[in-house]
């Protein structure tokens, strides 16, 4: 049972998908399991994305599977002493750019490994980033950005994060399909992750949560 429920969010199979795991929850799982299945078809559709079996709709409706089963297992998982969260952090789609693909993997990744996220949605002015940062003191901040026309975007804040006497308090990671570790030194991050497993391994490691 565990194996096809991977096979089956990898495939993009979302009707069998739902049902399974309507199954191992009526049958009492440990929803913890069933969280550890999503997160192994999630690394095997970033696989398939990276060597071009999978376009960005496919994770689109990758993400609408992964939505859906999060929020079935939910109330199992908020029941459950593991759920306690690692960290909080801030995350969003810098100013100027309005996609949100890989934005929303990495919000969900994160959140189903045990952070508490604050998802600011995509276009969002660097003083949204610090005043967010003020109100719930975040151990981290996500920038997300597809286009190149947004470096200046994510370096004007990371700086207002500075001039807000906020950088030292947080870590910053950058993601995007045009990031990388150039433009991590350009805007002066602190890393760059190359997909929402990157993004999370960070945040663990950044967290003392691995």
């Amino acid at each position: 049972m565990d194996g096809d429920l991977v096979a089956l969010i990898s495939e993009l199979k979302k009707k069998e998908a739902i049902e399974v795991t309507e199954q191992r929850l009526n049958a009492g799982e440990d929803p913890l399991k069933i969280l550890d299945d999503a997160r192994k078809a999630m690394q095997i559709v970033g696989a398939r994305f990276s060597d071009g079996t999978y376009f960005i709709p496919d994770l689109v409706y990758s993400g609408k599977i992964l939505e859906e089963i999060a929020a079935m297992i939910q109330p199992g998982l908020s029941q459950t002493p593991e759920s306690k969260k690692l960290a909080k952090i801030v995350i969003g789609t810098v100013a100027g750019d309005l996609h949100d693909i890989g934005k929303d993997l990495v919000t969900f990744m994160l959140d189903i490994n045990g952070f508490d996220v604050y998802d600011l949605g995509i276009d969002v002015q660097p003083q949204t980033f610090v005043a967010k940062i003020k109100a719930v003191q975040p151990e981290i901040i996500g920038m997300s950005g597809f286009l190149t026309s947004v470096y200046q975007a994510m370096k004007d804040t990371v700086d207002a994060i500075a001039a807000a006497g906020l950088r030292h308090n947080v870590k910053i990671m950058i993601g995007g399909g045009v990031m990388d570790d150039e433009v991590k030194r350009y805007c002066g991050a602190d890393a760059y992750g190359s997909d929402a497993m990157a993004a999370v391994d960070l945040a663990k490691k950044w967290t003392g949560g691995a």
